[in-house]
């Protein structure tokens, strides 16, 4: 066994009719090795069946807010104070911040894992969309989530090294950081060694080929253990979000990167935490 390991994930299955063609193609070849839903998606039964077909279980990718551009999502648990004033998940996550407690927002999460048993699958794993769970912006879920974790026995996406994903952070963050990484491990929530993504748009990037030049230094970057880079691939959506979205499928499927991968020695996996020592 490798002793640095990847997970290569596709994210927000069950978003649209363009990241769902193109998330289940990325499955199929076998470019990408695990997948993410949004049980609030209007695409997600049939996207979660998709993927099952094809023999994979995604993750729970928890969402407390819609997108700009897109229908607004449904609050599975139907709590109003995880939804604005018109009765659906918010465009600002700090709408739930300031009206929700953490108990609303648990069971909002709970609420869409119980979605997705009741289709049939039973992801172990958990991951937060437009990172609305880290508490990055002081809102206080994280360590309720990670309570809920261990009770439903689920692994979490949070990096026990956060240099490859926000390189150096401020020292408060930090502390934040190391603290909820303790309480995964007293709690016997699995957690992967580190994370990667492009958080670059097409404009900032200027071209597919420094996205991929950039992806690829950041495959350096990656420590010892089980790792995971995660994009958000789909082809034909239009506007900036379309670009590199397509600039991300593209990248999943380019033979250099596939070289890339194979240069550095990393084995390529589906999970973090079956590799957990």
């Amino acid at each position: 066994m490798s002793e640095r390991r990847l997970v290569l994930t596709a994210d927000d299955l069950g978003r649209d009719p363009h990241t769902d063609a193109t998330v289940l193609a990325l499955l199929e070849a076998g470019h990408v090795s695990a997948t993410t839903l949004l049980a609030v998606g209007p695409g997600a039964a049939a996207a979660a069946a998709g993927a099952h077909a094809l023999g994979t279980t995604p993750r729970l990718h928890a969402t407390l807010t819609s997108e700009r551009g897109l229908d607004p999502w449904p609050a599975r648990s139907g709590c109003a104070a995880v939804m604005d004033d018109g009765g659906v998940l918010p465009l600002d996550g700090s709408l739930a911040r300031a009206r929700a407690s953490v108990g609303d927002v648990v069971g909002e999460v709970a609420a869409q894992l119980t979605w997705l048993r009741g289709r049939g699958l039973a992801p172990a794993g958990v991951d937060s969309h437009a990172g609305t769970l880290y508490g990055l912006d002081g809102a206080p879920w994280l360590a309720a989530v990670l309570r809920w974790c261990a009770e439903q026995g689920l692994a979490f996406r949070l990096p026990r090294d956060l240099r490859p994903y926000l390189g150096e952070v401020a020292p408060e963050l930090a502390a934040q950081h190391a603290h909820a990484v303790a309480l995964a491990d007293s709690l016997g929530v699995a957690l992967p060694a580190a994370m990667i993504t492009n958080r670059a748009d097409a404009a900032e990037l200027g071209s597919y080929e420094s996205l991929r030049e950039q992806m690829v230094a950041a495959l350096d970057t990656l420590p010892v253990g089980t790792s995971e880079l995660f994009l958000h691939p789909a082809d034909g959506l239009p506007g900036p979000t379309g670009r590199i979205r397509s600039w991300e499928a593209r990248l999943l499927r380019d033979p250099a990167w596939h070289d890339a991968l194979t240069s550095s020695a990393l084995e390529i996996v589906p999970d973090w935490w079956s590799h957990e020592p």
